[in-house]
C-alpha cells in the first residue's frame, strides 16, 4: 500500500480564503491594506459568529473598506445542493464547492438532541478518501483533493445559517471530523479549522467538544498529542487482529495494530483522555471470536468501544448483523471490563452512511 503521511493542503489560496483565516490573520491583512486592525476582528465576527455569506451583510463596515478587503479575501460560501431529513431527526446535506466538487455534512439526530441542547455536526475533511476501508461508500468514489480550512469551517457555518432560520438560537455545540476523508492526511487544514471554530469571537466550540476520527494514521495521532491534546480522538479499529484489519482497513498495512495502539497510549498519557475505538459490525464480523480479539487488544487501556452496526451499502455487499449478535459482541467486551456502547441506527432512510449521498447525486 502507498504510504500516506499527514500533509498540508496545497491550495495556494488558503491564506486568502476568508472563512479559513484566523482573527489575527485578518488583522494583519487589514494593516497591510492601510486599515485598522480592529476591522479584521469585525470581519471575523461577521463571518464566523454570524455566518454571513456576503460582504454586503457586514453592515458596520464602510462600503469602501468592504470593497478593498474583498479584493484581498475570497468569501466562498458552500452551495447547498441537496438536503435529506430522516424520520429520526438526522439531517444530511450535500454541499457544492467553488471548483464544482461536492462533500457531505450531517447534523446528527437533530430533533432529539435539540431537547438536550446538544447539536453535533459531522464534517468532511477531504473530497473522497484515499484510504479505501472495505465498508465505506466514500472510498468507492476515489480521492479528489483535500479541503481547505475554509471549506471545513464552512460546513459548520452553512448549517448554522440554515438552522437559525428555523430556530434563532441554534448553536452547534459539538463537531466530529468523521465525514468524508481521513482528517490526519489533511492535518494542517483540520487543526486550523479547529482553532477557528474554537475562537470566542466565532462559534466558540470547546476544544474538548471536537473529536477527530482516524483510520489509524500513526504520525497524525502523535502530532495531535503534541499540538492539541484537548481535542478528542476516535480510531476506526474494526478488528482485533492484523489479519482481519488488513482486509477491512488498508491503512493497517502501513501502521499495524502494535504501532497504532502505541500511539493511542501516547495520546492518552499526554491528554489524560480515553480513546474511542469504533468497531463496525457486519453479519460476518459480529461474532464471539472477533469480540474476544478486540477485548484482548484493548485490555488495560484508557478506552471506550463504540459498536457501529453498518448502514447497508449495496456496492460493499455488507449487511447489518442481528440484534442478538450485536448484544453478544458487546457482552464479551463488558465481561472483559471494557466500556462499550452501541451506536443507535440513525438515518438509514436517507442513506446516512458516509459517501452515499455524494455517490447518488454529487458525482
Amino acid at each position: 500500500m502507498e504510504r500516506h503521511e499527514p500533509h498540508s493542503c496545497n491550495n495556494a489560496a488558503e491564506g486568502r480564503e476568508l472563512r479559513g483565516c484566523k482573527e489575527e490573520e485578518l488583522g494583519e491583512i487589514c494593516l497591510a491594506n492601510d486599515l485598522a486592525r480592529f476591522r479584521g476582528s469585525q470581519v471575523f465576527r461577521w463571518v464566523q459568529e454570524r455566518a454571513v455569506r456576503t460582504w454586503a451583510e457586514m453592515t458596520n463596515i464602510r462600503e469602501a473598506d468592504r470593497k478593498l478587503l474583498s479584493a484581498a479575501l475570497a468569501l466562498q460560501p458552500l452551495e447547498l445542493r441537496r438536503e435529506q431529513r430522516s424520520q429520526d431527526g438526522t439531517r444530511k446535506y450535500l454541499f457544492g464547492l467553488a471548483d464544482g466538487e461536492s462533500i457531505e455534512c450531517v447534523l446528527m439526530d437533530y430533533e432529539r438532541r435539540r431537547a438536550r441542547n446538544r447539536q453535533t455536526v459531522c464534517v468532511s475533511t477531504q473530497v473522497g478518501c484515499p484510504v479505501g476501508c472495505a465498508f465505506c461508500a466514500t472510498g468507492l468514489g476515489g480521492f479528489r483533493r483535500n479541503l481547505t480550512a475554509g471549506e471545513i469551517t464552512g460546513q459548520v457555518l452553512e448549517l448554522t445559517r440554515l438552522l437559525r432560520r428555523e430556530d434563532e438560537g441554534f448553536q452547534v455545540t459539538n463537531v466530529v471530523f468523521m465525514g468524508m476523508g481521513e482528517p490526519f492526511l489533511n492535518y494542517e487544514a483540520v487543526l486550523k479549522a479547529i482553532e477557528i471554530l474554537n475562537s470566542p469571537q466565532g462559534q466558540n466550540i470547546g476544544m474538548r467538544r471536537m473529536t477527530i476520527s482516524t483510520s489509524g494514521v500513526v504520525p497524525g495521532i502523535r502530532r495531535l498529542a503534541r499540538d492539541n491534546a484537548q481535542v478528542g480522538l476516535a480510531v476506526s479499529l474494526h478488528a482485533g487482529t492484523d489479519v482481519m484489519r488488513d482486509v477491512l482497513v488498508p491503512m493497517n498495512r502501513r501502521y499495524p495494530l502494535a504501532e497504532l495502539l502505541g500511539a493511542c497510549r501516547e495520546y492518552s498519557e499526554t491528554s489524560g483522555r480515553r480513546v474511542t475505538f469504533e468497531v463496525a459490525l457486519t453479519e460476518k464480523t459480529a461474532n464471539k471470536q472477533e469480540a474476544s480479539a478486540v477485548a484482548k487488544l484493548l485490555r488495560g487501556m484508557l478506552a471506550h468501544v463504540n459498536l457501529i452496526p453498518v448502514n447497508p451499502v449495496a456496492e460493499t455487499g455488507m449487511k447489518r448483523p442481528t440484534e442478538e449478535r450485536i448484544t453478544e459482541f458487546a457482552g464479551v467486551l463488558t465481561k472483559a471490563g471494557i466500556p462499550v456502547s452501541v451506536r443507535e441506527e440513525r438515518g438509514t432512510d436517507i442513506e446516512a452512511a458516509c459517501g452515499q449521498l455524494r455517490r447518488r447525486y454529487g458525482e
